[in-house]
């Protein structure tokens, strides 16, 4: 995924910040320190969207994967009702990148190794990183890929990526999402796999002919996966790969 793949809209008005904090998983509150990433989910606790909210004047920019843009802005005018807040696109394009960053940058709050990203008037032609080789190394699920419409942010390490704040009161889908955090133990989830031999992206996995998974972003030898825990112990197949969960 690319810097050019997201598309960068602009909240503004005076109900904006409590507009956001009743919908999304994360404590709007922290634009204060910085981006903030967060999730739009479902009433049911599943995945809609993800997104990087930065701090703009008086408005919030959120920076969307372009194609959940257009999807994203109308669930939120849908939500808006007779709130003062405005929705309108933007004409920014995202910057990003692992070495210093530059002053109008601000960190990925995801994982350190992560880099900086900012948010500027021309697209940016100098980012030679190689992205999915971070995204498999720090378990970061993209969307369109490992974040579906069947996804809940808690087995796609939401938590631990800094997308959810479990003292912020109510939102969108907190009900589940507080369920399997205080009362359940996760049985699936993704992991990261070493992986041997072809399998394209979206290939089901198993372990002694019984379904264990789904291969998803692949770098070199490792890749991510969508595990079911109990089935992911020893080794599994995908096409003509074979597999082994990373610990």
């Amino acid at each position: 995924m690319t810097a050019s793949s997201r598309r960068i809209l602009r909240l503004s008005g005076a109900d904006t910040h409590s507009f956001l904090q009743g919908l999304i998983t994360n404590d709007i509150t922290r634009l204060d320190a910085g981006l903030v990433y967060a999730a739009l989910l479902t009433p049911q606790g599943k995945y809609i969207a993800d997104f990087f909210l930065k701090a703009d004047g008086d408005g919030v920019l959120l920076d969307a994967d372009a194609e959940q843009a257009d999807m994203l802005a109308q669930r939120l005018t849908m939500y808006k009702l007779r709130a003062d807040v405005t929705i309108a696109q933007t004409d920014l394009h995202l910057h990003r990148g692992t070495g210093p960053a530059p002053a109008d940058a601000l960190a990925d709050p995801r994982h350190p190794d992560l880099g900086w990203r900012a948010y500027r008037d021309a697209p940016q032609e100098d980012d030679a990183t190689d992205w999915d080789t971070l995204y498999v190394a720090h378990l970061i699920p993209q969307s369109g890929v490992e974040l579906t419409p069947d996804s809940f942010i808690l087995e796609m390490g939401f938590e631990r990526l800094n997308g959810v704040d479990f003292r912020k009161g109510c939102y969108v889908g907190q009900e589940v999402t507080a369920r399997m955090k205080h009362k359940t133990e996760l049985r699936k989830g993704l992991a990261k796999v070493q992986i041997t031999g072809p399998a394209p992206t979206g290939t089901d996995i198993t372990s002694e002919g019984k379904s264990a998974g789904t291969l998803l972003t692949r770098a070199g030898d490792e890749a991510l996966a969508y595990l079911r825990f109990d089935r992911a112990t020893g080794e599994m197949k995908a096409d003509d790969a074979t597999l082994k969960r990373i610990p």
